[in-house]
């Protein structure tokens, strides 16, 4: 028989498995459409055809502005989330290769799980404490397999730590907004503000558009449907009911994502190292959603 708790948690769950796929298939498509795009125009772009698609579900919804009281977390989520993160990944990527970007930016989860902590009153249990280090132990290992040491350059890291930090603070600020207002009203408008931080990339984008293949533009829509439109509301509906250290541990499974995708994709072969990691990855996440065990 099933638990009323796991009878609430599934839809929470299944909501962040989805974001987690969507989001891993972020990374080959980008792979594409970064030949072509800078990386603000690139940003922009998928900004735009996000908040387009999420235009679109609101008025299907009926759903109207949010509630003054969500708007602090949604401007800040909007700005830091989808509008810096976005640029300076992207920035981030052209300069280091991509398993360098996937050891740095592992560390949002983790100041995830401490600015949850200090900031929302979440605390620090043991089996997340423990779960999340695991986790991080394997995305480093996949990093490592997948690294090309000859490409990794001081300004990209810093760009890609730049690219953790903003990703960190823009969960954290976005939980208090969803007690206000639903996961749609906090994605959509997030999504909007972060297309108007970005828009002095406006007329990079008009130019680059012109003479990007229609192959490389396919693939920014597509970033901007659904590993933005669609993961980021999944998301935002699994942090309203999940804390947000226990959810940003589950984007762990990132990394273990890209490499099946990437093998089944483009036909890359995984590293055996990189199969470990994703190993550990698996088990700190299971690690990780394991409950507290009460004192004695």
């Amino acid at each position: 028989m099933t638990s009323p708790t796991r009878g609430r948690t599934w839809p929470a769950l299944a909501a962040a498995g989805t974001t987690t796929l969507l989001w891993a298939s972020a990374f080959v498509s980008i792979r594409d459409a970064a030949a072509s795009y800078s990386p603000g125009a690139l940003a922009l772009g998928r900004l735009l055809s996000g908040s387009a698609t999420l235009a679109l579900m609101l008025a299907a919804t009926r759903t109207g502005w949010p509630p003054r009281a969500a708007w602090p977390g949604i401007a800040c989520s909007g700005v830091l989330w989808f509008g810096v993160y976005m640029v300076t990944l992207n920035w981030g990527e052209q300069l280091v290769d991509a398993g360098t970007a996937a050891m740095v930016v592992s560390l949002g989860p983790v100041l995830i799980t401490l600015l949850s902590a200090r900031l929302l009153g979440e605390g620090l249990p043991r089996p997340l404490l423990w779960g999340t280090a695991v986790a991080f132990t394997g995305a480093l290992t996949v990093g490592l397999a997948t690294a090309d040491t000859d490409t990794a350059s001081v300004a990209g890291v810093l760009l890609c730590l730049a690219a953790a930090a903003t990703y960190a603070l823009g969960v954290v600020s976005q939980k208090p907004a969803l007690r206000h207002a639903t996961a749609l009203q906090v994605s959509a408008f997030g999504c909007m503000v972060g297309a108007l931080t970005c828009l002095p990339f406006a007329p990079t984008l008009a130019r680059e558009v012109a003479h990007a293949p229609a192959s490389a533009t396919a693939n920014m829509v597509y970033l901007g449907v659904f590993p933005t439109a669609v993961a980021f509301t999944t998301w935002a509906f699994a942090l309203a009911r999940m804390p947000a250290g226990r959810l940003g541990a589950t984007t762990y499974l990132v990394p273990v994502l890209v490499v099946a995708l990437s093998w089944l994709v483009l036909g890359e072969v995984p590293h055996p190292l990189a199969l470990l990691g994703g190993a550990l990855c698996l088990a700190g996440v299971a690690l990780s959603r394991r409950p507290s065990t009460p004192p004695t």
